[in-house]
């Protein structure tokens, strides 16, 4: 797997703390990484982008973005309202293809969700994974709601052909509620793919090296880590036969 596309279900999942954590996962097995943003939005060149906050969690990863536009939209239509030229996905293919001669691993991060248009074509992340043949994990909320974006999200990936490798909970909440605690049984089965971790709310705030010695714990072994998908159910999200707290 020497690329590896993350997208999420949507914006404000935690794709980007957990691109950090796959990074620092398999920072810490050995591996060198490089993570590219496809498209950044919503900051100008003097702010910190997505790739620059995973180098700060991760450690030592090649950080790099293909394009940068200022208004926070969709990449497409973030560069037809600035004049800029869009970012296509075969220069998103291209350009993990050569991180990948100089890296153990490649992480792809796209922006938003799996069909955000990168271009007036209708370019978007799912073809650049193609053109890469690269599997991709999808970043899910764990509350309501998210069920129906993950199955549309992995409906998608299997209608293009797609390697659809997992699902990650970008946060889970310090206290889940029932909607939550069923969402981690039901995800895998919706997604028809499995649960390949939990990040825990909050953990973008944690210093740079209690997140990286976290990190590999928050992850399935797919994926550099420790984190067993059972053990978790059990210990997080308990039911009894009457929906209630068991």
């Amino acid at each position: 797997m020497p690329v590896l596309v993350i997208t999420g279900t949507g914006t404000e999942v935690g794709k980007t703390i957990t691109t950090a954590a796959v990074a620092a996962a398999a920072v810490a097995a050995g591996r060198t990484v490089a993570v590219l943003k496809a498209a950044q939005t919503g900051l100008r060149p003097d702010e910190r982008g997505d790739a620059d906050e995973v180098a700060r969690l991760a450690g030592i990863v090649t950080a790099t973005e293909l394009a940068r536009y200022p208004e926070p939209l969709a990449p497409g239509t973030a560069a037809r309202r600035a004049g800029m030229p869009p970012v296509r996905p075969h220069e998103v293919a291209e350009a993990a293809q050569k991180l990948a001669t100089e890296h153990d691993l490649v992480l792809v991060e796209g922006a938003g969700g799996l069909l955000v248009r990168f271009d007036t074509e209708g370019g978007t992340l799912a073809d650049a994974a193609r053109l890469l043949g690269a599997p991709v994990l999808v970043v899910a909320s764990a509350g309501l709601g998210t069920l129906n974006t993950t199955e549309l999200t992995a409906r998608e990936l299997r209608y293009r052909g797609l390697d659809f490798l997992g699902v990650v909970i970008g946060s889970w909440p310090t206290a889940p509620d029932l909607a939550s605690r069923c969402n981690v049984a039901d995800l895998p089965e919706v997604a028809g793919a499995p649960l390949l971790g939990a990040l825990p709310e909050g953990a973008g705030a944690l210093t740079p090296a209690d997140f990286r010695a976290a990190a590999p714990s928050w992850l399935a072994p797919r994926l550099d880590g420790t984190w067993d998908a059972e053990g978790f159910r059990g210990r997080e999200a308990p039911l009894s036969w009457d929906g209630g707290p068991g």
